[in-house]
């Protein structure tokens, strides 16, 4: 029902009641974020080009509103949380910028797209595909990872119990960090496709950015994919949500999303096909809802964490799990970590001697001469890569973005990036291991030299001066150093000479399987 991005009366009604002013219902606040330079600029009733950043204007929007959001209260209201260990929470709270506009959109030009274009249909281009396919009832799947036998045998039950067409409807825009790229998932979902009967199931590509909402994201996939043709929708075990927090408290309830969507199916005109867990049972060598297998049976299941050491370690993977088109495709992404490229990414105060275990760390590696290395020291990535940035948070950050990218594509590339910035903030490290991780290997490790050594052994002199206030915003003096919470390695230099800290470096990727 939207015709641009929410106004405010519109935002705060879909927050406080799950619905447009109008009665309309919908789950999800869709915005646009500007900073205030930006929103300083703008007036109500002013027309403002939205630019693709190769520069064609894409829509233009008519200025409605402007204001500054309570992202907190959103968060709340939204996600039932404010805990930022939320995929979404985090995005919202420390990457969305602080002031919204509303107002109505014109379309001008369509995004261009260069990957899987027959795939990309828009609502009206399906919804015509289905009437061409002389489809009365379509049942869509909802899904932002590879699929296995356990989604094939769930989507067929769910197509079988609806008597409906299957639409297999992935995500390709932004997930939760460290899902499986859509290029390798367009893979396997096109491998999966071979299970079903010809002409009974449709894969399309949907360009959506998730929010891991869990119950209200499950009511907007509804809303969505009704625009693309479905009349019912698959839900399962804790759709969208994005597991637990750092205690190991879920988000979610297992079987939350089911509940609330089908408090509204009627009313959105969408089925739901509610699906809980199935597993496989090694008894009757067959996939069951989980409380359908008796007791005396043995229940056999694979969770993405097993999957993941499986595929690092180059162990088996056993054929009740997954297909062998499918698990060639993904060892194809993921080979076992000894051929995977590696971040490691130090961070501590200034001289805790981060560098010099770094070109230690480096000489070790070249020694063994299995991967290109590359080391990315803090002083050198500002002359070659920042120097027109200064200190303020704001340019910080954007330096250790700019490291943690080159960072990426060297560990995607199966090389070796040794990172030795300051990085004094948690969230911009978390931006960074999130950029990382789903290309290969991340360990961050915390030079922990308490700040009294790293003055004692300043050759510059910086903390004087920092000390004396001729140097503003330092690290450890007059700003803060965020200390990692759980890094994979915490060094203490005090009891450690580098060559020794390097060698705990070394101990960790043997143990992990990387060297």
């Amino acid at each position: 029902p939207l015709q641009g991005f929410l106004a405010r009366a519109d935002y705060e009604s879909v927050l406080n009641s799950m619905g447009l002013t109008d009665g309309l219902i919908w789950p999800m606040p869709i915005m646009l974020d500007v900073t205030e330079e930006v929103a300083a600029g703008l007036a109500t009733g002013e027309r403002v080009a939205l630019l693709h950043p190769e520069g064609m204007v894409l829509a233009v929007i008519t200025v409605e509103d402007v204001w500054t959001p309570d992202k907190a209260e959103e968060a709340q209201k939204v996600f039932g949380t404010t805990n930022e260990d939320h995929p979404g929470v985090f995005s919202l709270m420390r990457q969305t910028n602080p002031v919204y506009i509303g107002g109505k959109l014109e379309g001008v030009e369509m995004p261009a797209h260069h990957s899987y274009t027959g795939m990309r249909l828009t609502p009206a281009q399906l919804r015509s595909r289905f009437a061409e396919l002389n489809v009365s009832s379509v049942v869509a799947f909802q899904t932002r990872n590879p699929m296995h036998r356990a989604h094939v045998e769930l989507t067929k039950r769910g197509a079988a119990s609806t008597g409906s067409h299957l639409l297999i409807h992935p995500v390709v825009g932004i997930t939760r960090p460290g899902d499986v790229d859509y290029y390798l998932r367009v893979r396997c979902y096109q491998a999966a496709l071979r299970q079903y009967e010809p002409g009974s199931a449709t894969l399309a590509l949907l360009p959506l950015a998730m929010r891991m909402g869990g119950p209200r994201e499950a009511v907007w996939h509804a809303i969505i994919r009704k625009n693309y043709g479905a009349n019912s929708f698959i839900v399962g075990r804790d759709h969208a949500g994005p597991g637990s927090d750092s205690s190991g408290k879920p988000f979610y309830g297992p079987y939350d999303a089911q509940e609330l969507l089908a408090k509204h199916d009627e009313e959105l005109g969408v089925k739901m096909a509610a699906f809980e867990e199935l597993v496989y049972d090694a008894d009757e060598g067959a996939y069951f809802p989980v409380s359908e297998v008796p007791e005396q049976h043995s229940k056999m299941s694979l969770s993405g964490t097993d999957l993941r050491d499986r595929l690092a370690t180059g162990a088996d993977i056993p054929e009740w799990f997954s297909y062998p088109e499918v698990i060639s495709e993904l060892r194809k992404s993921y080979p076992p970590r000894a051929q995977q490229g590696i971040t490691v990414f130090f961070t501590g105060l200034p001289s805790s001697g981060k560098s010099t275990i770094a070109n230690v760390l480096m000489s070790r590696l070249m020694e063994i001469g299995t991967r290109p290395v590359t080391l990315l020291d803090g002083d050198l990535v500002r002359k070659h890569l920042s120097s027109e940035l200064g200190f303020s948070k704001e340019h910080r950050d954007l330096n250790i973005q700019r490291i943690g990218y080159v960072a990426s594509e060297i560990t995607k590339n199966h090389g070796v990036a040794i990172c030795a910035p300051i990085a004094p903030y948690q969230d911009v490290r978390r931006v960074v291991r999130e950029m990382i991780a789903p290309q290969g290997g991340f360990i961050e490790v915390h030079v922990a030299t308490p700040l009294e050594i790293c003055e004692q052994r300043d050759r510059k002199g910086l903390y004087a001066k920092a000390r004396a206030g001729i140097i503003k915003g330092f690290t450890g003096i007059d700003d803060p150093y965020e200390v990692p919470e759980n890094p994979e390695l915490r060094l203490d230099t005090t009891s450690f000479s580098a060559d020794e800290c390097a060698d705990q470096v070394m101990d960790y990727l043997r143990k992990e399987g990387y060297v």
